[in-house]
């Protein structure tokens, strides 16, 4: 079987707009083949999300998702084009699927770009002290922060972190794929996650 490596998988997301999973997947049926790994990706519809990303979502659900025991919660808007496609199963199911994850994962906001800059300016600073201490010189330490920084944001970022259903996809993965299956662009918009004694933790940073 012919390895694949992460330069190809790259390669293929930046063209197609497809999940990590989904590119290296096409590319191990393809055998490291490029343009037959686009090809399968096109055949799946999975390519073609990508183009419908920049269309306007302004139908969708506010999901309410209530844990077992009624002591977490969570609040979601999630959008599609369409009235029709908000009211089918397929799109029902990614939005209880992403209510649940949010309540497992407690992610801080639904992009890299929405986490407040004193937040990562804090990390950086612990990130490098603790390079310091540890005798490593100031090149080596800006690799590490850059590496801890990727860490931080798949923890904390909801589309960057691993999907609890299913590890091996991200969340923007399973999304990608509900947008190639309902043909529609999806969007995450806001969330409010609730704990039983503590204050909301809301993704919607003009609301902080």
């Amino acid at each position: 079987m012919s390895v694949i490596s992460a330069s190809a998988v790259k390669e293929l997301r930046e063209m197609s707009g497809a999940g990590m999973m989904d590119c290296k997947n096409a590319l191990k049926e393809a055998s490291g083949n490029l343009e037959e790994a686009i090809d399968i990706l096109r055949k799946s519809g999975i390519a073609k999300a990508r183009k419908k990303s920049g269309r306007s979502a302004k139908e969708g659900l506010i999901f309410p998702y209530i844990h077992p025991g009624s002591k977490l919660g969570v609040l979601l808007e999630i959008n599609c084009e369409t009235d029709f496609v908000a009211n089918t199963d397929d799109f029902k199911d990614l939005s209880k699927d992403i209510a649940m994850h949010i309540a497992a994962s407690a992610p801080m906001a639904i992009t890299r770009e929405e986490i407040p800059q004193e937040v990562l300016d804090r990390e950086k600073e612990i990130y490098a002290e603790q390079a310091r201490q540890s005798g490593k010189p100031e090149n080596i330490i800006e690799k590490m922060i850059e590496g801890r920084l990727n860490k931080f944001y798949q923890e904390n970022v909801l589309m960057e972190q691993a999907f609890v259903k299913d590890p091996d996809k991200t969340v923007q993965d399973m999304l990608t794929e509900t947008v190639a299956k309902l043909g529609e662009n999806i969007l995450i918009t806001r969330f409010v996650r609730y704990q039983l004694g503590e204050s909301a933790e809301n993704s919607d940073p003009s609301n902080n």
